[in-house]
């Protein structure tokens, strides 16, 4: 039987940035971002107009949503004249990818 209040030695585990995973865990809190996430790492960049028809959400919300997404860094927005391309940003998301492994 295993006890869970017998103490275990420490493990030598690498160190992690809490601060940056729990930044990038509470960007993805919610489904909506994580298949706004999803499709644009499917579809490659598309305009806001195509990223409001994944969702059956309001365009606000969705612009909500892209907005936290933007701010953790796990996507890019570059803007032309009169509209704003979204993409995911490759490096952040392996970044992503590489500390939710180190845990």
């Amino acid at each position: 039987m295993i006890s869970c209040c017998t103490p275990n030695p420490k493990p030598d585990l690498p160190e992690v940035d809490a601060e940056e995973v729990a930044l990038l865990c509470k960007a993805l809190a919610h489904p909506a971002r994580v298949q706004l996430l999803r499709y644009l790492a499917a579809y490659g960049a598309c305009y806001f107009g195509s990223l409001a028809d994944v969702l059956p959400l309001a365009p606000s919300t969705i612009s909500q949503h892209v907005t936290i997404l933007k701010q953790a860094g796990l996507i890019l927005g570059s803007a032309d004249e009169q509209r704003v391309c979204y993409c995911v940003n490759p490096e952040r998301l392996e970044q992503f990818k590489q500390l939710i492994g180190s845990l």
